[in-house]
């Protein structure tokens, strides 16, 4: 893991993020040399080829699924599972994820940076809540299969019974035969991809803007109680992107879903397209004259002029649902 962002890490950074990403989605640094004059610019052929905008058919009618409405058909027998890797890129070091292979479970939680200031870390209750839900899932299996809302129940109390300090928003999801389970609170969240569409995506909770529902050790606080929870039924090919709000507030639904379908037209692997979106995300928290999520946000609830991203701690986690 790392703990910082030095010369050698954003070196990484400009080579995990293709210039073809960089010019389809507005930011203005490109790493490689601009054509010169005449010649044919590759990179923008690249990106017109395998990162279009998402074009509605005839049949969308302008309408937008609700995102968390499961009502698949009858998927065939067989058990599935999932392959993932996570990325890493830390601002204040505060957030903390874990998974289990085995077990069929990820899960990523973000500590509030506001205890920051007050002298305390803000990393505590991030990570005692992964380090309790990976125990839980250790000590249960093999065989066990785990549901999310009790998994976070568990690892909620186990680390307030601690005293754990500051708060954290969490996100657990498991893969259980065929059926993709969650429970989240605050706004820690996720996203379903199939066949390249954005199929599922979590709705963060907040008390208002950029203030969410939190986990921490303080009676009356929000609990498990509170998660939003629900599941689908996973198919073979299904990529799950699972992350903290580094990644949702600076990424765009579109711009990860284009993403999502540029690493599987190329092969990527798990780790491949964590790396990339996850760099994305860090550049596009920096940019100051493109529109993001939080921007958006921002000027609709604070009637601001504001353009640009969020420095943040970023986890991302990638998942292929693989038989």
């Amino acid at each position: 893991m790392e703990t910082l962002i030095g010369d050698k890490t954003m070196r990484e950074i400009d080579m995990r993020v293709p210039d073809a990403l960089r010019l389809a989605f507005g930011i203005r640094y490109r790493a490689t040399p601009p054509p010169a004059p005449g010649e044919r610019d590759e990179i923008a052929s690249f990106a017109a080829a395998l990162l279009p905008p998402r074009a509605r058919g005839d049949d969308d009618d302008g309408a937008v699924d609700d995102p968390m409405d499961c009502d698949d058909v009858a998927p065939p027998p067989g058990d599935l599972r999932m392959a993932f890797e996570c990325r890493y890129l830390p601002d204040h070091n505060e957030d903390a994820h874990f998974g289990h292979a085995a077990a069929g479970v990820v899960g990523v939680a973000d500590g509030v940076g506001g205890y920051r200031d007050r002298g305390v870390d803000a990393s505590a209750f991030a990570r005692g809540l992964m380090r309790s839900a990976h125990e839980e899932v250790a000590f249960a299996f093999p065989g066990a299969r785990v549901c999310p809302l009790a998994l976070l129940e568990r690892a909620h109390r186990r680390t307030a019974a601690a005293r754990t300090p500051a708060a954290s928003t969490v996100v657990i999801l498991s893969l259980a035969g065929r059926t993709l389970r969650w429970a989240y609170v605050g706004d820690s969240g996720f996203a379903v991809f199939r066949d390249g569409r954005l199929l599922r995506r979590s709705q963060p909770q907040q008390l208002f803007f950029n203030c969410p529902y939190q986990l921490n050790s303080e009676a009356g606080s929000a609990t498990a109680a509170h998660a939003a929870v629900g599941e689908v039924t996973a198919k073979e090919g299904d990529v799950v992107v699972v992350g903290t709000d580094g990644l949702f507030d600076n990424v765009s639904d579109d711009e990860l879903e284009r993403m999502v379908r540029m690493g599987t037209a190329l092969g990527f692997t798990p780790r491949n397209m964590a790396e990339v979106i996850a760099a994305f995300a860090y550049e596009a928290a920096r940019c100051t004259d493109r529109d993001t999520p939080y921007s958006v946000s921002k000027r609709k609830e604070e009637g601001t002029a504001y353009a640009g991203g969020k420095p943040d701690d970023i986890t991302v986690i990638v998942a292929f649902i693989v038989s």
